[in-house]
């Protein structure tokens, strides 16, 4: 990848969203809001791909590489799609009463400081900036999920700050394990917080500093990985706060997040004389995933059935990594970017549903294909893909990994098919009922354009029939990078 010295498209994509949040919190009409959201978010998209064009070399503060470009590529075209969906969403909740024109100032500047935030943290090249940006996407996200002020959505706001801060808390303290481990060598200063100086060095850190370090940060950023056992946020949060954040939640920021994750571990992989890192990644990903598909089949709300769904990818995705190789290295980012566009598209079509039956509760939701049939089956089309069912592209990225499991790690791997069987048949047993069956009385029509959610699925599907091959090329290169 050619690397020039212009740090203009780096900066673009961070004060873009950072002008808009300030600019959104001082306009009071919500139609014009909504759409300087919807403007601002494709500016970032336009801003990432001049970064794709013309990625900076690196410097103290940020970083531009393969690994992160994709993923701000990723973060910035699923935030623009977001916002599209969130346009027509928010006039709905409105007409509800459920917000209110104030709130939706706030919502907006909210969301605009969230997308700050998690491109901030993709870019980072220094530790500390990394850790602030990820606490900034949880106090951002902290603050829309209680934007409805029910007793519900307060309690899943306290919820999710008390247990995240606890996550953000060992995460900062194996962030200062990390940069002492690297004094010695570095001095002190920003050169021992910087990702690439640690990198040069890793192999001449104390390993016994890093195995502890490393512990303290898969636990804390795991936690917003939604990993077990601090997992117990991510439910609340996605059933309380609005649809579109549940949808940027699952779809961007737990991805942020366990890519804090894989930098440390590449740290880790530099040394040979810790201990094996990928180790207690992969069983905390097994024991996630597990977990999750079980409590798949005892959840009666829609959002809350999701998210718990989105836990179980992320304890896939976790597991991918933490066997790691070229193949389930190659399946993991396939998976997370699959996944992305995937669960924000389900997230869309829930928030229809929820909004044409008035209700969240599965039970209470039959006949989409009949009343609403773009709707319905798309969300047909999203579950099939979620389960891994051919041609979509999740197929071929949990092919690609339950195989290469299975010739290395067999009793691990076969956990690991008997997750994803146990978590299919909750999936398919739930989109039965809600989009088949006599058509539901009362159902209000939808004037919200279904776009976003089709063209998402769309590039789903057709990653499961052909993979452009400098996509896969790009795979390939990042997945040689995290060993």
């Amino acid at each position: 990848m050619t690397q020039e010295p212009t740090l203009g498209p780096a900066l673009a994509i961070l004060l873009v969203p950072a002008l808009a949040a300030l600019g959104l919190a001082l306009v009071p009409a919500w139609r014009l809001a909504a759409r300087l959201n919807v403007v601002a978010s494709g500016l970032t998209l336009a801003s990432a791909a001049w970064l794709a064009a013309a990625p900076p070399a690196p410097t103290p503060l940020l970083l531009v590489d393969d690994f992160n470009l994709y993923l701000v590529l990723l973060t910035a075209f699923v935030g623009f799609t977001t916002s599209l969906f969130s346009a027509g969403y928010v006039a709905h909740e409105l007409e509800d009463g459920r917000l209110t024109p104030r709130s939706l100032r706030f919502y907006h500047a909210m969301f605009q400081a969230f997308m700050l935030a998690m491109l901030l943290a993709l870019l980072a090249n220094n530790l500390g900036l990394l850790w602030v940006a990820v606490e900034g996407a949880t106090l951002t996200t902290v603050l829309m999920v209680s934007l409805y002020r029910t007793a519900a959505a307060i309690e899943a706001a306290w919820k999710y700050f008390i247990l995240c801060g606890v996550g953000i808390a060992l995460a900062l303290f194996g962030t200062i394990l990390m940069y002492l481990s690297a004094q010695p060598l570095l001095g002190g200063g920003a050169a021992a917080m910087t990702w690439t100086a640690l990198l040069a060095v890793a192999p001449r850190i104390d390993p016994g500093v890093l195995d502890l370090a490393f512990v303290f940060l898969l636990v804390g950023y795991g936690t917003k990985v939604g990993l077990a056992p601090l997992n117990g946020w991510l439910p609340d949060a996605h059933a309380e706060g609005p649809t579109p954040i549940s949808g940027v939640l699952s779809g961007l920021l737990l991805n942020v997040a366990l890519y804090a994750v894989l930098r440390f571990k590449m740290l880790m992989g530099a040394n040979g004389q810790v201990l094996p890192p990928g180790t207690l990644m992969a069983a905390m990903g097994l024991a996630t995933l597990l977990l999750a598909a079980f409590m798949l089949h005892r959840r009666r709300d829609m959002k809350r059935f999701f998210a718990y769904s989105s836990i179980e990818h992320m304890g896939l995705m976790a597991f991918a990594f933490g066997i790691g190789g070229p193949v389930a290295n190659f399946a993991g980012l396939l998976h997370m970017t699959l996944h992305s566009l995937t669960k924000s598209a389900i997230f869309f079509a829930v928030g229809h549903v929820a909004q044409a039956a008035g209700t969240q509760r599965m039970d209470r939701v039959t006949g989409l294909t009949a009343s609403h049939p773009a709707l319905g089956w798309a969300l047909v089309a999203g579950v099939a893909a979620i389960a891994g069912l051919p041609p979509f592209g999740l197929f071929m990225s949990e092919f690609l990994l339950v195989t290469s499991a299975f010739a290395t790690h067999l009793v691990p791997a076969s956990l690991l098919a008997l997750g994803l069987l146990v978590g299919f048949a909750a999936l398919v047993a739930r989109v039965q009922g809600m989009a088949f069956g006599p058509p539901m009385e009362g159902v209000r029509e939808l004037r919200a354009p279904l776009a976003p959610l089709y063209a998402h699925l769309a590039l789903v599907l057709v990653a499961g029939v052909w993979l452009p091959p400098p996509l896969a090329a790009w795979f390939q290169s990042v997945a040689g990078m995290l060993g």
